[in-house]
């Protein structure tokens, strides 16, 4: 793998790894305040299937998401009346990778939100402001370290995703290949030279995105005390 490549195979990871982030945060920072502040009956069921892709093989994960947007699926081309251009396709690879990532980051959100005091919450409603203005100026603001800490363990769980994205996205070198599909063609090829060069990468990727992370929960520990 010579040095184009590389930037090609980095650049598609970012990417992907940058819009699975895009659309898993909104959904797992949401779910997860919703998890936090909220009764309902069932909750337990909708908790258990929300944290269900982090058990399951990621290779079921994709195969589910397949059938949903193959031609026949509930959001395939015959459901829709047109073809969402998917699979086999760098959205494809987004959609498999924020699959994976949202779990972690609805969880690690509803640790952030169950870290601020409800009181705080409860004197705000109090002084008069509405429940949206309590979010945006109380909730949201105190749990903000947590909520950066959800976002980069997202954005680091896509950016090494394989099972899911090579069954959704396959592996097209400058379409679809991100660093751990490409590292597994390499050794596939028998080159482990790059194989290892590509694993340096992303564990100093990895090194990086988790040592923010122990950085933002230790921050937002202290700031709980």
């Amino acid at each position: 793998m010579d040095a184009g490549d590389l930037f090609e195979v980095l650049a598609t990871t970012l990417r992907v790894a940058a819009c699975a982030l895009f659309l898993a945060a909104p959904c797992g920072i949401a779910a997860g305040w919703w998890l936090a502040r909220k009764d309902f009956r069932g909750k337990s069921v909708v908790e258990t299937l929300l944290a269900m892709p982090l058990v399951l093989p990621p290779v079921a994960v994709g195969y589910l998401l397949l059938a949903l947007f193959a031609r026949d699926g509930w959001l395939g081309e015959r459901a829709l009346g047109f073809d969402p251009g998917i699979l086999f396709t760098w959205k494809g690879a987004v959609l498999a990778s924020a699959a994976m990532a949202l779990p972690l980051v609805a969880r690690t959100a509803r640790a952030a939100f169950d870290g601020v005091d409800p009181r705080l919450e409860r004197m705000a409603r109090t002084a008069g402001l509405t429940p949206w203005r309590v979010s945006w100026c109380v909730t949201l603001p105190l749990a903000r370290r947590g909520l950066a800490a959800a976002c980069v363990l997202g954005f680091g769980r896509a950016l090494g995703e394989f099972g899911a994205t090579v069954v959704v996205a396959g592996n097209i070198p400058g379409r679809t290949q991100t660093i751990a599909l490409a590292i597994f063609s390499e050794i596939q090829l028998g080159d482990t030279q790059a194989a290892l060069r590509l694993v340096a990468i992303v564990a100093g990727l990895a090194f990086v995105l988790m040592w923010s992370v122990e950085k933002l929960q230790r921050a937002a520990a202290r700031e709980g005390r």
